[in-house]
């Protein structure tokens, strides 16, 4: 799997060995993270400021990326989260007259290192196969074993708590501080197009850092919390679990997505588990068992929460289930008002086929109050 090319200007070395050469793409410099890959033709600047990415480097699926640009409206957070990029072409220009910048230009003032002209689709292919590894990306060194020696001092996804490093450091509000509907998210990598969707549906939201205590969300006055998606292993997030289950107790509407099943379950003594290589890309088939029908999800992550345990647990009831492999992608409490799913409704893979998750937990909070 060794590429013949004898003069590169970027090298991405795998943790099993393999090596790939390319073209450098963005900064120069050197980037390690998990290899994994998203499979969505469309939507790359929001996979690359999407908080649960932290941590990770992602190999782009689709041929062609930044071939539209960017802009300053296309973010999901306040930068640049992936760790490094990887693509079989990675365009400097591009054409799309609402664009501000180019990728390229773009990933230089963000501080990315990327490798451009690989073979994608074969690399995906071993991934797929040999499932989620570390790997390094370096512009400026092509020794291979002074690389192999800074890769093995990076540390495994599995056991890593990474949640608190994005998140917000100071609490903000957005939306009508008059409104009746006062939600409390807690922001373990929130997206903006989340906190959009919840004041778009009449909500005064007011977003926390990861870490704030339960008697500190209560201040505020909620009658509702969200749980975010964010990066990392939920099972290292012992804080999390415990506000959580503070939350619980106070029996107020909740609702979580991605990460924020993951934490959901764990505080019900659901075990999570790291995938094989995860669920990332804009056409996942999700069945909602409730009304029988079939949603096109959005998805990105690398956890998943135990099947069996879900469906041994007298209290937890299975909302959704992902179609290629049957894994567990929403559930709810049977005794309150609190329910979570693994994908993300905010996103718009073209359909706005789970938006109505939304709908149901401000419906949820209208109901308690």
């Amino acid at each position: 799997m060794t590429s013949t090319n004898t003069h590169p200007s970027a090298i991405l070395l795998l943790q099993d060995g393999n090596v790939f050469y390319g073209k450098s793409f963005g900064k120069i410099g050197t980037t390690t993270g998990e290899i994994c890959f998203n499979t969505g033709m469309t939507g790359y600047q929001e996979v690359f400021t999407d908080p649960s990415y932290f941590g990770q480097v992602v190999i782009m699926n689709s041929v062609h990326v930044g071939n539209y640009g960017v802009k300053s409206e296309d973010v999901e957070s306040n930068g640049v989260k992936v760790k490094g990029v990887i693509g079989k072409n990675l365009e400097q220009q591009y054409s799309r007259y609402q664009a501000t910048d180019s990728l390229q230009k773009y990933f230089e003032d963000q501080g990315v290192v990327s490798i451009d002209d690989v073979d994608t689709r074969s690399l995906v292919a071993h991934v797929r196969t040999q499932g989620a590894m570390n790997c390094i990306i370096s512009s400026e060194n092509f020794d291979i074993e002074n690389l192999k020696e800074q890769l093995a001092e990076v540390p495994s996804m599995d056991g890593l708590e990474l949640a608190s490093e994005v998140s917000t450091k100071e609490s903000y509000d957005i939306g009508d501080p008059q409104s009746k509907l006062r939600v409390a998210v807690l922001d373990y990598g929130i997206k903006k197009n989340i906190l959009n969707c919840l004041v778009e549906r009449g909500a005064y939201v007011k977003v926390f850092n990861a870490k704030t205590s339960f008697e500190d969300l209560e201040k505020f006055g909620p009658n509702g919390y969200f749980i975010s998606n964010g990066p990392g292993d939920p099972d290292s997030m012992h804080y999390a679990i415990d506000t959580i289950k503070q939350i619980l107790e106070k029996r107020k509407p909740l609702f979580g997505i991605c990460l924020g099943q993951q934490l959901l379950a764990l505080a019900h003594g659901i075990p999570t588990f790291k995938m094989h290589h995860g669920h990332r890309g804009l056409n996942h088939p999700v069945k909602n068992l409730v009304t029988g029908k079939c949603e096109i999800t959005t998805q990105n992550h690398g956890f998943g929460i135990n099947p069996d345990a879900v469906r041994a647990a007298v209290n937890i009831e299975i909302t959704h289930v992902n179609l290629n492999d049957d894994s567990i992608e929403g559930i709810r409490l049977k005794d309150r008002d609190a329910f979570s799913v693994q994908y993300h409704p905010e996103a718009t893979p073209g359909p706005h086929d789970s938006r109505y998750l939304f709908d149901e937990f401000i419906e949820m909070i209208k109901r308690n109050l």
